[in-house]
């Protein structure tokens, strides 16, 4: 990894500051477009994001082109200094079209086409939506190839890879399996275990995705959904790059969503982005949405190998979907945004610029509300967020060294969410991921997220994979390797269970991973949501546990092989087994954390991991609940962001060093008192 990367585009090598801008939507209004660009500077925007949703104000009839409005819309925003992220339409077709070519909205399970409604609800597979989306596309890129506004494009919003069952997708897909399994049923039937029940397929066209019954076909099903998404993407592009080579393409990604697999996804755009609209909640510890956003944003920037990511959208004040729409607290709308920037994004962007007066999100932030003006609290918070933005460019293109790793990925949790026990509910794959990773942002530490396929393990010194149920080929030799040379790898419950296929492995769980961690599950016990079985940490164990934990949801019962165990079980029937585990194997050693634990468990384990492994904290030391540090590094000059998310004041000890505060100048030693909701920057020389 470089110590800096490019500016996401050279035209503007600054944080880019904006939001989705909706001209089209009052062209009955011309009077706001000049208002439009006052207020714009006014709030140092730089770039807006603009006909993400225009199609028929583009094209009102099949060939009926009109570009009168976004033509004014590009010049005004060049004449302002202003840049424009141009997007394609797709992401909403047109009525006119779903009227004239039916085959372009999608099919239910059950047979029966769409009627047109909603967005983000087109069939991939149609050749029709394929051919208008690149005529389209075409014209945009001719239109505009040359214009001193265009930065960079925006390819439709927010993929999504939800079924469409006509027969279109339907011959797609059984090709897309012949592929797959070498053109052999008899490949397909056994991957699939079609035995089960007598669901033996003797043709292809017998094939129909709608059976939950069979998680290697619904497995495969949604692999599919996400290649020919991409395959649509792809089309949508091939104008883009003929006629733009030098442009920069991205689609905005939604953090965990489940329909799409983006370690796939990620390199075939230029720059990741995604939307992000955390909830916080007045609970003491509604902190904790900061927790799980905050993995997000480091996976986002570990997508293209610690390469800066685009925050696309964000709310300035309420996301309207939220079952409970609570405003944002001062300051935490500048502190979300930095939170982006701190775990490597190069921009702060919203969805959206100006409230619409109707439809689905009229209610939905923005940062220029129902009464434009200039004098509300968000427009000031935007603002002063855009001055701070304005001084950040020497963190532009910077990086986020990690020296740990959290594997998370999709193909595991689609897994894990079809397979019929050890419980319907609460299995929480993300929310697990996320309480691991939780003791390293409260400790200022740099982590990266990884999936099964492609990391490069060999950069870090932990890695952490919990419920690692589908362990693919490939992956049980790579984590061999790792701790062989002697990298610590984590692994929990649910783990090494079944294969790409969701066959169950047949050398005792945890499969693969059997070896290097030096224990075998024999069964896994599921609890009711008040149950608990107790831990009891062993005496003189080496990992830092004391006393007893609380376990809940799922328990493994295992026997260690050649693993030590470090704590037991003491109530259930499984009382004295081993609860957690470790296993040297090479230079490195395995851990295997048998049960779902409570919190207070993860900080003392990880806690003595962090001190054994020396692992690098921003700030030196645990910080205050609801507190993190993120470092950003040009290899020469640090950035470390304090963001308090506390609803209470809190102190901050420095230890010896003092730091300059980036943004007042000011020299801050010993102790930092951070408000509550606040962000400081502070820099260190000579690393």
């Amino acid at each position: 990894m470089p110590d800096r990367f490019a500016p996401i585009s050279a035209k503007c090598p600054h944080v880019l500051h904006g939001g989705d801008y909706n001209p089209d939507q009052w062209l009955h209004s011309p009077q706001v477009f000049d208002e439009d660009m006052r207020l714009m500077k006014l709030a140092g925007c730089n770039a807006m994001t603009v006909g993400v949703f225009s199609w028929t104000a583009l094209e009102k009839a099949d060939g009926q082109y009109d570009f009168t409005w976004l033509d004014e819309t590009m010049d005004r925003l060049a004449a302002h200094g202003v840049f424009a992220v141009l997007a394609t339409p797709s992401g909403a077709k047109p009525a006119w079209m779903s009227e004239k070519y039916p085959e372009v909205r999608r099919v239910k399970a059950d047979g029966q086409r769409e009627v047109h409604w909603f967005r983000h609800n087109h069939c991939r597979t149609s050749p029709v939506y394929r051919r208008k989306s690149q005529e389209m596309n075409a014209r945009l890129a001719q239109r505009y190839k040359d214009h001193p506004a265009l930065l960079m494009w925006h390819v439709s919003n927010e993929y999504n890879g939800r079924d469409c069952h006509c027969e279109l997708c339907y011959q797609a897909f059984r090709t897309w399996l012949k592929n797959r399994y070498h053109n052999s049923l008899d490949e397909l039937n056994h991957a699939w275990w079609t035995t089960f029940w007598s669901h033996i397929y003797t043709d292809w066209d017998q094939i129909r995705p709608v059976d939950p019954t069979l998680q290697g076909l619904m497995l495969d099903w949604q692999r599919f959904g996400t290649d020919q998404t991409i395959d649509f993407y792809r089309n949508e592009i091939v104008p883009l790059r003929e006629l733009t080579p030098h442009v920069p393409i991205t689609t905005n990604f939604m953090g965990f969503s489940i329909t799409l697999d983006y370690w796939k996804f990620a390199p075939e755009v230029d720059v990741i982005s995604w939307d992000s609209y955390p909830t916080y909640s007045d609970r003491p510890e509604g902190w904790l949405s900061a927790v799980n956003t905050s993995l997000v944003h480091d996976m986002n920037r570990s997508f293209k190998g610690g390469k800066p990511f685009m925050l696309m959208e964000c709310s300035p004040s309420v996301t309207s979907l939220a079952a409970v729409c609570r405003l944002k607290r001062p300051g935490l709308h500048i502190l979300e945004g930095l939170q982006a920037v701190a775990h490597g994004s190069d921009t702060v962007q919203y969805f959206q610029w100006r409230k619409g007066r109707g439809g689905n999100e009229k209610f939905h932030g923005a940062v220029v509300d129902h009464y434009p003006t200039e004098h509300t609290r968000i427009f000031g918070e935007v603002t002063e967020l855009g001055k701070i933005l304005a001084r950040l460019d020497d963190v532009v293109g910077t990086t986020t060294p990690a020296q740990v790793a959290i594997l998370y990925d999709w193909q595991n949790r689609w897994a894990i969410d079809l397979t019929e026990g050890p419980r319907k509910e609460k299995k929480d794959y993300a929310q697990t991921c996320c309480a691991h990773y939780r003791p390293f942002w409260s400790a200022g530490i740099s982590c990266d997220v990884v999936n099964e396929d492609t990391a490069d393990l060999s950069r870090y010194k932990l890695l952490i994979a919990p419920m690692l149920y589908q362990v693919r080929p490939g992956l049980a030799e790579r984590v061999e390797a790792f701790v062989r040379a002697g990298g610590v790898f984590v692994t929990t419950y649910f783990s090494g269970v079944a294969n790409e296929s969701d066959l169950c492995f047949m050398n005792g769980f945890p499969g693969p991973l059997r070896e290097v961690t030096g224990v075998w599950a024999e069964e896994i016990d599921a609890l009711h949501d008040d149950e608990t079985v107790d831990i009891r940490a062993l005496e003189g164990n080496p990992a830092g546990l004391a006393g007893t934990y609380k376990a809940r949801i799922l328990c493994d019962l295992l026997n260690a092989d050649t693993a030590r165990p470090l704590a037991v079980y003491d109530s259930e029937f499984y009382r004295g087994r081993p609860a957690v585990t470790v296993n040297t194997f090479g230079k490195g050693r395995a851990y295997y954390i048998a049960s779902r634990n409570d919190e207070r468990f993860h900080a003392d384990f990880y806690g003595r991991l962090i001190a054994d492994l020396n692992l690098r904290q921003a700030l030196g030391g645990k910080l205050p609940d609801g507190v993190t540090a993120q470092i950003r590094t040009d290899g020469k000059r640090e950035f470390i962001f304090l963001l308090g998310f506390n609803r209470q004041p809190v102190e901050i000890p420095l230890g010896d060093k003092s730091y300059g505060d980036v943004l007042t100048g000011e020299t801050c030693a010993h102790m930092l008192k951070l408000p509550a909701f606040t962000v400081r920057i502070l820099e260190t020389n000579g690393i």
